[in-house]
């Protein structure tokens, strides 16, 4: 037995630090569901901690030493420094002390068929529609995911059976903790270079993702990257999707529907299976629900049954998600925070027929925005209009010297502001009955159209 399971089987209280980030939520909610006691601690005020203190576990603000007094088991995730008060006391105090991938791994060894949905973009998307798709199949399974979804409200569950869908993230190789039966890769772009360095780097680390699966990968056919990671592994199933028709799974006849949704015909080795209509919209949304109907149909679901579950899909948290309409503004909200999500999201929404598409903007990470610069500026000249603020850098220090005053000089009708405030102000002063306001990162942006969307409400 490892040293975490033997620590987990004994804990009677955990503590999270950092409890509100969207990879430590899930997990807590497992946590708490098997009957642990937990507490936490977070430097923000979110959403995510108001969900948790609601479900009975206290979370404290700011980081302190005494804030881990009474616990046995230590939890913290990968954005907390060495310098963490918390993480520093735990250490010194000799209370077992894990990083939360280590706890994802342990979670995840504990079931019969674990699902790991792996890839630069769509992972949330892609865990959302698949367990949807399970439960109205009727396999009840277990999920991790990093964003919530509508159908149960919650970024993780438990169910009764030895299936669990979970989120495999690829920072910091933190998926190679997992202990998955089925592995799934969406694709594979150029991301978190400040930790890969090179390409060949980061295809290996999917690749050994690919590995530790017990019995299948399932992948996108199509992705030069992704073919690069499978190629040569003979000792498990091999199950492919795309839109050609020398994957195993794929998708024909598409038809794109005002740009709000999308219908497909979806083939299995050529067999027609059936009509699929989307809720979500974009080309890219197909190919996450190929990636669903493969790893539902191989975990035992039916494809009708699949196909009920997607169709009624209507988006994860904060991908894409519908806040409301305001005085005849749309608010939308999404996750995308690399150059390829902002395009495909960009896109997607200037094909809706708004008198004005606003995307307001937060760039997250230094080295992304060092790194990406030209993809950046290429992306935000989609929209009509471009609100930034200035980036957040989250566990980084800027050594990049880089700036959003840097991209809004290569960028056309854009504007960038310190604040969320200033934000706010700037696009209510201009944004006008028909217009569709976008906001998009990976931080709290989402702040600003929450603000956005009380003033109006206010008024």
């Amino acid at each position: 037995m490892s040293e975490i399971s033997e620590v987990l089987r004994n804990a009677k209280k955990i503590h999270f630090i950092g409890i509100g980030g969207s990879g430590m939520c899930p997990l807590a909610e497992i946590l708490h569901a098997k009957g642990y006691s937990l507490q936490g601690s977070d430097n923000n005020e979110s959403s995510i901690v108001d969900r948790i203190r609601n479900l009975g576990i206290p979370v404290m603000m700011g980081q302190r030493a005494e804030n881990i007094a009474g616990a046995d088991m230590i939890v913290y995730s990968a954005a907390i420094m060495e310098t963490n008060p918390e993480l520093k006391a735990a250490l010194e105090s000799g209370i077992p002390t894990f990083q939360r991938a280590e706890l994802f791994g342990e979670i995840t060894r504990q079931y019969g068929n674990c699902i790991g949905i792996c890839g630069t973009h769509g992972k949330t998307t892609t865990t959302s529609m698949t367990v949807q798709a399970m439960i109205t199949a009727g396999l009840d399974p277990s999920a991790v995911i990093g964003g919530k979804l509508p159908l149960t409200d919650s970024y993780g569950r438990i169910g009764n059976s030895e299936t669990i869908v979970c989120e495999a993230c690829e920072y910091v190789d933190t998926f190679l903790h997992l202990f998955p039966n089925v592995s799934v890769i969406l694709n594979i772009d150029e991301d978190h270079m400040e930790y890969f360095k090179t390409m060949d780097n980061l295809i290996e680390s999917f690749r050994k993702f690919a590995l530790l699966a017990k019995s299948a990968v399932i992948y996108n056919g199509d992705d030069a990257n992704t073919l690069k990671a499978v190629e040569g592994i003979g000792d498990k199933a091999l199950i492919s999707f795309g839109f050609g028709k020398q994957n195993n799974y794929y998708a024909d006849n598409i038809e794109e529907v005002g740009g709000a949704y999308t219908e497909f015909d979806a083939f299995f080795n050529g067999t027609l299976l059936g009509r699929i209509t989307l809720a979500v919209p974009g080309r890219h949304n197909i190919l996450n629900a190929l990636a669903a109907v493969a790893s539902c149909i191989y975990s035992g679901a039916d494809f009708e049954s699949c196909k009920k579950g997607i169709e009624s899909f209507r988006g994860a948290g904060r991908r894409f998600e519908h806040l409301g309409t305001y005085k005849g503004i749309d608010f939308i909200d999404d996750y995308a925070h690399h150059p390829a999500e902002l395009r495909v999201t960009l896109e997607a929404a200037m094909k809706l027929g708004y008198k004005t598409v606003w995307a307001v903007f937060q760039p997250f990470t230094y080295s992304r925005t060092y790194m990406h610069f030209d993809e950046f500026v290429d992306v935000l000249k989609i929209p009509d209009r471009c609100v930034m603020t200035e980036i957040m850098g989250s566990r980084e220090v800027n050594t990049y010297n880089i700036y959003t005053s840097q991209l809004a000089e290569k960028i056309p009708n854009s504007v960038w502001f310190n604040t969320q405030e200033e934000v706010c102000d700037y696009v209510l002063a201009n944004a006008k009955e028909g217009d569709l306001v976008l906001t998009m990162g990976c931080g709290d942006i989402y702040k600003s159209a929450n603000m956005m969307i009380q003033r109006l409400k206010a008024e």
